[in-house]
C-alpha cells in the first residue's frame, strides 16, 4: 500500500480545534459569548473582522461554503443594515476603541454588492474604530463580477490585497463546475489591481476537480506563470456531497483517484517552485517579498477562520450569515439562513446559532496543531497526553512523516503532504468520539 493510499482518511482541515461537529453547545449563549470578547478586549484592543457576504448569482456546484444564491440585488441594502445593526452590539460592550488590524469580506460573492454599497458598509464598519498601521484589508473576487469601481472604492477605504477565484482556467472544467469566468477577466481584474496600487494579489486554485487531468493543471499553471500572483492558495477540492447538494451534480467516478488526484497537485507544485514560489503551511505558496512568507520565516504565520494570515490578533470577531468569531477561549457562530440571521439582528439579539468553550485541555491541543500548521513542529515540556500521542503517530513516524525529538516533534518534507493525519494524532476529541458516518472529507 503506498502512503498516497494509506493516509487518504477523512480528516478535518483544521481552520478550528475543537473541529466545529465537536463544539458542545448547539446555542451559544450571548451574554456568555459576550463576556470573553470583553475580556479578551480588556487586555487587548486589537481585533480582527471578518464579514461574510454570501449572495451570489449563480452556483459553483464545487462549493462548499455558506451562500444563498439569487439575481435579486435588492438584498443587498438590508442585509448591509443588518450587518451593521449587529456591529453596533459588539461596540455598545466594548469598553474603549477597537484597533482594527485585519478586516477580511469573504462569500459568496463579495463583489455581488454594489460598490456604492460596499462603501456603505465600510463607513459603518470603520466609523468608530482606529485602523492599526499595518493592517491588512483584503476581500474574495469573482473575475466575472469585479468591475474597476469595485477595486477603486475598496481601495480607497484601506484595502490592499485581493483574492481572485480562478480555481482552474479550462473552460470545460469550469463548465462542469458551474462557473463561467474566462482567462481575460482573471487578466483585467490582475492588471487593473496591480496598476491601483494593491500590493498583494493571491488566487485560489483547486486541484482533483471533477474529470480535471494532468494537461488541465498545466495548462493553468502557464496562465499562473503569466499572471504571477504573490500568493496562491492551492486547496484540495472536498467532495462531501451529504453536506452540499450542489455537488450532487457530479459523483466519485467523475473525480481523479488519490494517486492520480496527488499526481496534480505535486505537478503544481514542482512548477509553482521551479517559478520562485515558497511552500508557506498547508496548500498556500507565495514569493519571497510577500508578507505571508516573510511572517513564515519569522515564526509569526497564523491560522485562523479566515486562513492563514501574517499575525494573530487574540480577539476574532464574524459578522453576517455563518460568520464565526473566536476568543481563543471560545468560538460562536452564526445562524447561516440570511432571513434566520436577519430576523434576530432586527430583535435586537447577536444572531448566534452555536459554539464552543475551550477547556484548558482544548486550547492546549489548538496550540499544538496551530505549531503545525504554521511552522510543521510543535513542543511539549512535561505534558500528560505526550506518550498517547507518539502512540497515535507510530506509524508516520515509521513512514518517515514526523521525527521525535526530545520535547516535541517535527513535520519533514514528505511529511507536510499529510499534515491533516499528523495533526489528527492530537485530536482528543476526534479520539474521545470517532465519527461513524461521513462527516469530514478525505486528506489527501
Amino acid at each position: 500500500m503506498t502512503l498516497l493510499e494509506k493516509y487518504d482518511i477523512p480528516a478535518p482541515r483544521y481552520t478550528s480545534y475543537p473541529t466545529v461537529p465537536y463544539w458542545e453547545t448547539d446555542q451559544m449563549n450571548e451574554s456568555e459569548w459576550m463576556h470573553h470578547v470583553v475580556r479578551v478586549f480588556e487586555k487587548d484592543r486589537r481585533l480582527s473582522l471578518y464579514v461574510h457576504l454570501p449572495f451570489c448569482e449563480k452556483l459553483c456546484t464545487y462549493c462548499g461554503c455558506n451562500k444563498h444564491i439569487t439575481r435579486n440585488h435588492a438584498v443587498e441594502s438590508p442585509y448591509i443594515q443588518s450587518v451593521l445593526a449587529e456591529w453596533a452590539m459588539y461596540q455598545e460592550q466594548f469598553p474603549g476603541k477597537p484597533v482594527l488590524t485585519e478586516l477580511h469580506f469573504g462569500g459568496g460573492t463579495p463583489t455581488f454588492f454594489h460598490p456604492d454599497n460596499l462603501k456603505q458598509l465600510l463607513d459603518g464598519l470603520l466609523a468608530t474604530v482606529e485602523v492599526a498601521e499595518d493592517h491588512e484589508f483584503s476581500f474574495e473576487a469573482h473575475p466575472a463580477s469585479t468591475t474597476r469601481e469595485h477595486l477603486e472604492t475598496l481601495f480607497s477605504l484601506g484595502f490592499r490585497r485581493i483574492s481572485v477565484g480562478v480555481q482552474d482556467v479550462d473552460e470545460d472544467i469550469l463548465r462542469v463546475i458551474n462557473r463561467f469566468q474566462t482567462v481575460e477577466q482573471v487578466q483585467y481584474v490582475t492588471d487593473a489591481a496591480r496598476e491601483i496600487g494593491y500590493e498583494s494579489v493571491n488566487m485560489d486554485l483547486i486541484f482533483g476537480l471533477p474529470f480535471q487531468k494532468q494537461e488541465h493543471i498545466r495548462k493553468t499553471m502557464a496562465w499562473i506563470q503569466k499572471w504571477m500572483p504573490d500568493r496562491i492558495a492551492f486547496y484540495s477540492y472536498a467532495h462531501v456531497p451529504w453536506m452540499k447538494n450542489g455537488q450532487r451534480a457530479f459523483d466519485e467516478n467523475d473525480l481523479p483517484d488519490t494517486v492520480a488526484k496527488r499526481a496534480l497537485y505535486e505537478t503544481g507544485k514542482r512548477i509553482w517552485e521551479e517559478s520562485g514560489y515558497h511552500d508557506v503551511g498547508m496548500d498556500h505558496f507565495s514569493l519571497g517579498k510577500d508578507a505571508l512568507f516573510q511572517s513564515a520565516q519569522s515564526g509569526i504565520l497564523h491560522r485562523n477562520f479566515m486562513g492563514y494570515t501574517p499575525f494573530f490578533t487574540p480577539l476574532s470577531i464574524g459578522l453576517g450569515a455563518s460568520a464565526i468569531g473566536d476568543t481563543f477561549t471560545a468560538f460562536a457562530q452564526n445562524i447561516k439562513t440570511v432571513a434566520a440571521y436577519e430576523t434576530a439582528v432586527a430583535s435586537g439579539h447577536l444572531p448566534l446559532q452555536r459554539g464552543h468553550l475551550l477547556s484548558q485541555e482544548d486550547q492546549l491541543i489548538r496550540q499544538h496543531i496551530l505549531n503545525l500548521m504554521c511552522r510543521y513542529q510543535t513542543s511539549w515540556q512535561q505534558e500528560d497526553q505526550r506518550d498517547k500521542i507518539l502512540a497515535r503517530l507510530a506509524e508516520p513516524i515509521a513512514d518517515g512523516l514526523v521525527v521525535v525529538g526530545p520535547n516535541g516533534v517535527k513535520v519533514t518534507d514528505i511529511g507536510k503532504g499529510f499534515l491533516r493525519n499528523i495533526c489528527l494524532a492530537f485530536d482528543e476529541r476526534y479520539w474521545g468520539k470517532v465519527p461513524t458516518g461521513r462527516v469530514f472529507s478525505q486528506a489527501v
